[in-house]
């Protein structure tokens, strides 16, 4: 990749080997013809006019129930609304079904940038269950080598622990839930650690979201705290966190620091499904993001619904999301974007990647001055690329009708 414009304003070229970056060296500083007389057509791309970014990690997705927001047509609301239409609509679905809405929502994702996701897939009610994960697991396997694609079973209090452990069984790499939707928050919380640690893997759950209510992440934190180094343990929304006195967050914060537990935000949803019975001063509804930082806590951020009961809209792009991290998060770019991608790839325990020698060869190049322009206008034009292939291209040309010239007397034709 040659002449690429990094976000410090620098150029540079940057020479891969498979899928790690091998050289990177000032721009025009590569002969890019000296080790083979016919180079193999698309050896090399030129990237003048393009920022070139670590490619996007989306840490929290639901790519069962992304698309179906046209036909479900639910009504707007809140998060309780949201999950009774979703669940009439799941106990129509099928297999199929489900697996055509995610492959298409995973490659608008793939299109955009980004190239690590970890979906939620429902455990579902009813006499098949695992509908939603058979789909999700085919999904997975059609794009390996396109995208990285991790699963977290998703289960209310109300699905038996038999279900989610035969999804365990099924390729499902991690145990997800609701604990605060429960009656128990605490009881359904210890079941789905105590479950993840007889399967040996990882969790990844859905953490207080609600501005009122249950408080679970410090239990959450300390009942992880003994896990293995390697074993993730990553907690979804954490809206009440963002509703706490500075005090409390604190406390709740060095149960977090002590576990290394990830933290993961999911703005457009929270902003979405939170605050409806707030109509004067809507809560923001977003985690307590700074005070997460400040703490050096690891950190993320995913699109989470796209276009489903949970969220009506969405451009399944991670430029979204850290433009809403700045502007409901009053984040800096440079942490905004961190967050979906150095940082999102941290949590979800995946290899560096970036412009480092070494590091993994996964890139985002979008046409733009520098990262404030790449947040603002997410331009289409774009390069993908995936353990050091390119994997999508976008090209985008615009028409736009000549101004007229403004009339001004002293250029006025005089007879």
């Amino acid at each position: 990749m040659t002449n690429a414009t990094l976000p410090d304003g620098s150029t540079c070229d940057v020479l891969l080997d498979g899928d790690t970056v091998a050289a990177v060296s000032p721009a025009h500083s590569f002969d890019v013809t000296s080790d083979a007389e016919s180079p193999e057509p698309g050896a090399t791309i030129d990237l003048t006019g393009f920022l070139l970014l670590t490619a996007p990690a989306d840490p929290h997705a639901h790519l069962d129930k992304a698309l179906s927001w046209d036909a479900i047509n639910p009504p707007m609301g809140d998060l309780v609304s949201a999950i009774l239409a979703w669940r009439a609509y799941a106990a129509t679905m099928s297999t199929a079904s489900i697996a055509e809405r995610a492959r298409t929502a995973a490659l608008l994702m793939l299109r955009q940038g980004t190239t690590a996701v970890r979906s939620h897939v429902d455990i579902l009610l009813g006499d098949e269950p695992l509908r939603g994960v058979h789909a999700l697991v085919q999904v997975r396997e059609e794009l390996r080598g396109l995208m990285d694609i991790e699963l977290v079973a998703l289960a209310g209090s109300d699905v038996p622990d038999a279900d989610i452990e035969a999804a365990i069984d099924l390729g499902v790499d991690l145990v997800g839930g609701s604990p605060h939707l429960a009656l128990d928050p605490s009881a359904d919380l210890q079941r789905l650690l105590r479950l993840a640690e007889r399967k040996g893997v990882g969790v990844d759950i859905h953490t207080d979201e609600n501005l009122e209510g249950a408080l679970t992440l410090a239990e959450f934190a300390r009942g992880v705290r003994d896990w293995p180094a390697e074993r993730n343990r990553s907690a979804g929304h954490c809206v009440r966190l963002g509703t706490l006195a500075p005090n409390e967050v604190s406390d709740v914060l060095d149960e977090v620091e002590a576990s290394n537990l990830g933290i993961i935000s999911n703005p457009i949803t929270n902003l979405y499904l939170q605050g409806w019975e707030h109509p004067v001063s809507t809560p923001r509804g977003l985690t307590a993001v700074r005070a997460v930082l400040d703490r050096g806590i690891r950190f993320a951020a995913g699109a989470d619904n796209v276009r489903d009961p949970f969220n009506p809209v969405g451009r399944s792009d991670a430029l979204e999301t850290a433009s809403l991290l700045v502007i409901a998060g009053h984040l800096t770019l440079d942490e905004a974007y961190s967050a979906v991608s150095d940082g999102a790839r941290d949590v979800m325990a995946l290899p560096v990647a970036g412009v480092a020698v070494g590091a993994r060869a996964e890139f985002l190049a979008v046409r733009a001055t520098n990262l404030s322009d790449a947040v603002a206008n997410a331009s289409a034009d774009r390069y993908v690329i995936h353990a050091g292939t390119l994997v999508a291209q976008s090209t985008v040309s615009y028409n736009v009708a000549e101004p007229t010239p403004a009339h001004h007397p002293s250029l006025v034709e005089t007879r």
